[in-house]
Order: structure tokens, then sequence, then C-alpha cells
């Protein structure tokens, strides 16, 4: 039996400027998994690519176990929050369910306009008047009233607040808990690592890194402060384990299995104290992006 709601094999698609190639990774049914990398590495093309909005040179998408090669009836299944509102400008809420609903079987007006009280939205406002995040709230009121059992979301809280960002990571969890499965392209490193389970790091149009988060977490450096006595201790560690020195204080980032070997060095040279840091998932993802710099 086939558990995943998404699957990708070698996905291609270029441009004059830009592709995608060789694109592969799963996202088993239940699961978060967020879509990481710089503007312009291919996270909306990939998510386009999904949708059937633009065509695949190579490659198979698969929905639920089903090729959607020429098929658009998946898209049942499917809930899509983009970063920008694609509504009319002059529309009212009313007017969003009544072109939207039609769209999908499994439209349940209660459930929408329970989503519009609970998200505190005005039904008398026009599009254009709303805030950014009234623009989000109004698209997840769209994408949570269809029983979408996989769930995409395109750079949603870009540009929002820190506290509707907080928000937004609430109602993903909470989805997650009903079962849903949820596709994040995110920059916002946070939201990623507070909601996914593993993290495809996209790079010049590849998959760079897939993992799950709590691999990444473990593989993680970690940012070592060691405090020696005196400054002839700090500079013999220094100049032996390298880092940054900073008066009587060396800064070093480093792996756990490498702790051991380097605490006997520092002993040796009368640290006095010690003191560690642990890298983010954004301090991975900058270290595969300096890769590319050097």
């Amino acid at each position: 039996m086939n558990n995943n709601a998404l699957e990708i094999h070698s996905l291609k698609k270029t441009f004059t400027d830009f592709g995608l190639d060789d694109i592969s990774f799963s996202l088993p049914t239940g699961f978060i998994m967020g879509l990481v990398g710089k503007n312009g590495a291919g996270k909306t093309t990939t998510i386009k690519l999904i949708l059937n909005l633009l065509q695949k040179e190579s490659g198979l998408i698969k929905v639920f176990g089903n090729d959607i090669s020429n098929r658009y009836d998946f898209k049942q299944d499917i809930a899509v929050v983009f970063d920008d509102l694609l509504f009319v400008e002059d529309w009212k809420i009313d007017d969003v369910e009544k072109a939207i609903s039609p769209f999908y079987d499994k439209w349940n007006t209660a459930k929408f306009q329970s989503n519009i009280e609970r998200f505190h939205l005005n039904r008398n406002k026009k599009i254009r008047d709303f805030s950014k995040g009234m623009k989000l709230k109004l698209s997840l009121a769209v994408a949570l009233s269809h029983q979408a059992k996989l769930l995409i979301l395109d750079e949603p809280t870009s540009g929002l607040d820190p506290l509707m960002q907080n928000e937004f990571i609430q109602l993903v969890l909470e989805q997650k808990a009903k079962g849903c499965t949820i596709f994040l392209s995110s920059h916002i490193f946070e939201e990623v690592e507070r909601t996914c389970d593993r993290v495809a790091i996209l790079r010049k149009g590849k998959i760079a890194s897939i993992q799950p988060i709590d691999t990444l977490r473990h593989q993680q450096s970690r940012e070592f402060h060691f405090s020696f006595s005196s400054q002839e201790g700090a500079t013999a560690f220094y100049q032996k384990m390298g880092g940054t020195l900073q008066e009587k204080t060396v800064i070093l980032l480093a792996g756990k299995e490498q702790l051991p070997s380097i605490l006997q060095m520092a002993s040796s040279l009368n640290i006095c104290d010690l003191s560690t840091k642990s890298q983010s998932l954004e301090d991975t993802f900058l270290a595969f992006y300096g890769e590319e710099q050097k």
C-alpha cells in the first residue's frame, strides 16, 4: 500500500536562464514537509508543476498514488495558499465563495462561514481593502473549506508580522493533528523548524539535501565558547584549533562527536569556562549556500 500523499520522480523543467533538474522526493501522508531555498531556487516553480500550472519536460508526479499527467480531478484533494491572493479586488467574501465553491465537490458552506468568523473577517469589505494578514486568512478560509487532504503553502507568511506568523504556525499544526498532509515552501526558518517533519533544501534547481528535521538538528554543529584563565592559553588554543579569538575566549564551531578531543586540548591549557549555542536550520541552510561561493 502506498502511504505517500505526494511523490516526485526525476522532475525536469527548463527555462531560458533557469531550470529544475532531477527533482525527486516523497511526502508521507500525515507529515509536514518544508521546501527551503533562495529566491529563484525553484520553490514556486516546483509547486506550479505539482499543480499542473506549468508543463513539465519529464518526470513523474503522483498525488495519493495517482499520476497527475493530463488530469485535473486530483485538485479536489488539494488546497493551495499562495503568497499573492488571486481573487478579484472588487469582490467581497460572498463573491469569493460564489466563484470558488462550484469547483469543489465537497465544498462546505457551513465550514467556510465558520472559518470566516474564526478569522474575524469583515464580509462587507472589498478584497482591495484587506491587509496582507486578512488576505492570508481569507485564502486559508477557502483552503480549509472543501475537505482537502493535501495542503500546499507557497511562502504564505511572507511580509507578515510575528504575531500573525505565530498564529499561522498554530493553525498548520492544528491541521496536521486532524490528519492533513502539508507541503510548505518558506524562507522563514523558525516557521519550518516549528512545523516540519522533514526539510528539503533546494539549490540551483536541484535538491541539495532532504532529511528529517530531527536528523538535521542532530547533525548541526554547535557554537562553543571556550574561556581561558590566561591570554596565552586562549592564543595557544586558537592557534591549534582555529575559530575566532576574542581576548581570552575562543569561539569554535564543532559537532558533538568532536567535543571530547577538543575538551582534552582545552583542559591542558587551563580552560575556566565553556558555554554552547545550538546552530539553527538557517545556519545549516547558509552552510549549504556558502559552499557554492567558495
